[in-house]
């Protein structure tokens, strides 16, 4: 049964990648199932952080939506305009360096004194980048790619060793699009100025 739902969690995932290349507002709905699905998968396979971090998936994509449907942009009349692309303020550097490293220490604690878990480090340490990844999409920043590009990257180790094989191609998947997605949303910034 896990095997057929990370199969379908692999599709969903998919469909959540073109759709956020595609600056799509119904990334969110996808972004919303797939987690879903991954809460199973991840618990069966001892990915305790990722179990979790999908729980916050699916709060942040309810977040999103409300966030990329109701937040007004530039005021260039009465009417709210969609959320722009941009450069993340250099004052956010700081305060999410912060949330991620303590985030990847509270997790990896937890981890390494509460479960079986043989993978503390590099579990927790791609949960964490997620949190701030996942906020930095709902803020439409342009760097939120380059978060993905190294929780893809480390993840598709991890899900290799975990035997996780359709994850791990879809994460392999995942960062190459994922520089794709970084080069292209630059240049809709560029353009949207």
């Amino acid at each position: 049964m896990n095997n057929y739902l990370e199969i379908i969690g692999t599709i969903v995932g998919i469909i959540y990648l073109v759709l956020e290349y595609r600056v799509s507002i119904y990334l969110w709905v996808a972004g919303i199932i797939m987690p879903a699905i991954y809460i199973f998968v991840y618990y069966e396979a001892g990915l305790y952080a990722d179990f979790g971090i999908n729980v916050y998936y699916l709060l942040a994509a309810v977040y999103g939506w409300i966030v990329w449907k109701y937040r007004k942009g530039r005021k260039e009349s009465t009417q709210a305009v969609e959320l722009p692309i941009t450069h993340m303020p250099v004052n956010r550097y700081v305060p999410l360096g912060c949330v991620c490293v303590v985030s990847w220490l509270v997790m990896a604690y937890i981890l390494a004194n509460c479960t079986n878990s043989d993978v503390v480090w590099l579990d927790s340490f791609t949960t964490a980048l997620s949190i701030v990844g996942m906020w930095q999409l709902a803020q439409k920043y342009v760097e939120q790619w380059l978060s993905w590009i190294v929780v893809d990257v480390v993840s598709v180790g991890l899900y290799i060793y975990k035997e996780l094989y359709f994850t791990a191609g879809l994460y392999a998947l995942y960062a190459i699009i994922a520089i794709f997605g970084y080069l292209k949303w630059k240049r809709m910034m560029i353009e949207q100025e």
